[in-house]
């Protein structure tokens, strides 16, 4: 029953193992009573973290009744009714995000039906309501002493144990006393009612992560509401200095340019419509990797069937993305080689012909991949720019005749790429498109850059003509860290997709459902490899 539950506590209460069985590993191994079921569904099946929490509700029909009825059901004691499998998106996909399996033997694959069960995906969210704002800040205090200072905003929700949880983060605004930022998105599950008090922190960024605090402000969403509709600013405070001090009432001022309340669509709204993850793939063919044919190459195809970490990475991202794109023809693409008859190339079809941009399934990249290690020889720099460009080329043209195609670029590498400047350009231009870019990096190598393409920190990535990207669109995962951890390469690099999935949506208005028209207006600049 699946590849990719995204929500463990939904999973078990869909087959009866919340409320009777405690999570071992949280437990030391203790529980309060074995449910083989549950243990079985979720040790032998496998499970990635899968973009929005869902529960599963089970029926069935036409089965042969055996009366079992039990809490704790251990699979040991009972007789076998029959098994079906299926991957979670299977399901999702689904205008009506159900699905029918035929149940069968575990050894007579389908020459027996014992039966159908239908699955029913159901998300759980208990209110869809959003509220947008547009937040403004004027006179803040200089915390910088040769600049001014880098402000951004932080959200907090106040809990009833009166400490407090962050709900949201603006992005950072260099040297700047006087700043707007872009619109936050504050969902009912962040804020829990308008009456709830929020705290505003606002702080001057440093690299270093010890941000400074600038000033506080304590308001409601109600009071927010109130400060658009007044056209009025509130003050920020700064903490009491001192055993008796008082707050001190500070210049700088907190404005609500922009105030909205929405009702917001989720990712699987769009998935269950029709919308599509188009996968693309691209593999760092450069000579850092070393030669192919030695064992300690990251190239290296054992004769074992061992998989070597860009196949790892290909089969462990390919094999979750691969059922949300209907056709399964995915782009493969090389960079970094030469052929033996010709130059070094940064972006050659894997599948060998200069048409052949497409391959069929997974499977037809891993095959495209090995074919290609014996047709082209290992060469360098390492230039992301090419691929990125030439993914977004797809991307634009998809745009002039579907909105419900978003793409998703996975690039393998080594090494530290020569090309940064162009690569940020790149990525600042994609940032318009229905685009993500996920780089898995492979190695012992220095990816320090990696972290800056990423913009986990907070600065969106700036382009060398001054162009802020519109949106953060690249997830890195070092594959070294993930496999030394519990989490795998999907739940780390997909933990981000899902949102810069709905904020290309929501900023351009495109619902899941009586989805409008083509652009007739180009999308971003020509895009030219």
């Amino acid at each position: 029953m699946g590849n990719c539950l995204s929500d463990v506590k939904g999973g078990k209460q869909a087959v009866g193992g919340v409320g009777h069985r405690m999570d071992p590993a949280a437990a030391g191994g203790a529980g309060g009573g074995p449910n083989d079921a549950v243990d079985l569904f979720y040790t032998t099946k496998g499970l990635h973290a899968l973009y929005t929490p869902i529960e599963l509700s089970l029926s069935a029909s036409k089965l042969r009744d055996r009366d079992i009825v039990s809490k704790d059901l251990k699979l040991k004691d009972q007789d076998f009714l029959g098994e079906g499998s299926c991957v979670l998106s299977e399901m999702v996909t689904k205008r009506k995000r159900s699905l029918t399996l035929d149940l069968h033997n575990r050894n007579d694959h389908g020459l027996k039906n014992l039966g159908k069960l239908t699955v029913l995906a159901e998300e759980t969210v208990t209110s869809r309501t959003a509220v947008e704002m547009t937040l403004r800040c004027t006179n803040l205090e200089n915390k910088d002493l040769f600049s001014k200072s880098d402000p951004f905003l932080r959200i907090s929700r106040i809990v009833e144990t009166g400490g407090s949880v962050p709900i949201c983060k603006t992005e950072v605004v260099d040297n700047n006393l006087n700043t707007i930022w872009r619109p936050v998105c504050l969902t009912m599950q962040q804020f829990v009612n308008k009456d709830n008090p929020l705290v505003i922190e606002c702080f001057d960024f440093n690299n270093s992560g010890n941000h400074v605090l600038i000033g506080k402000l304590q308001k409601t969403v109600a009071d927010l509401e109130i400060l658009h509709k007044s056209r009025v600013g509130a003050n920020f405070t700064s903490p009491p200095s001192g055993f008796r001090g008082n707050e001190k009432v500070l210049k700088g001022q907190l404005f609500v340019e922009g105030y909205a309340e929405k009702q917001l669509y989720s990712f699987l709204d769009y998935i269950s419509n029709g919308f599509e993850l188009s996968f693309m793939v691209a593999v760092d063919f450069t000579a850092s990797n070393g030669d192919p044919r030695s064992p300690d190459s990251l190239h290296y195809i054992d004769p074992s069937g061992r998989l070597n970490a860009y196949q790892r990475a290909i089969m462990e991202v390919g094999d979750v993305i691969q059922f949300y794109d209907s056709d399964k023809h995915f782009p493969a693409w090389g960079f970094g080689a030469r052929a033996y008859s010709g130059t070094v190339s940064h972006c050659f079809n894997l599948a060998g012909s200069p048409g052949a941009v497409e391959v069929e399934g997974v499977a037809g990249i891993m095959s495209a991949y090995a074919s290609a290690l014996q047709n082209f020889t290992l060469s360098g720099p390492t230039l992301f720019g090419h691929v990125v460009n030439k993914a977004a080329e797809i991307a634009v043209e998809s745009l002039k005749y579907n909105q419900r195609k978003y793409f998703v670029l996975l690039i393998i590498t080594d090494g530290v790429i020569t090309d940064m400047l162009e690569t940020k350009d790149a990525l600042v231009r994609a940032s318009d498109l229905p685009l993500s870019v996920l780089i898995v990096g492979v190695g012992n190598a220095d990816f320090t850059q990696m972290e800056i393409l990423d913009a986990d920190n907070g600065h969106r990535l700036e382009s060398s003509t001054g162009r802020v990207a519109t949106r953060d669109i690249v997830q890195f995962v070092p594959m070294q860290e993930v496999h030394s951890g519990q989490i795998s390469v999907v739940q780390a690099l997909l933990e981000e997709l899902p949102g810069q999935f709905l904020t290309y949506m929501r900023c351009r208005d495109i619902r899941p459902h009586n989805i409008s028209a083509p652009q007739t207006s180009a999308p971003g600049p020509s895009y030219v490899v």
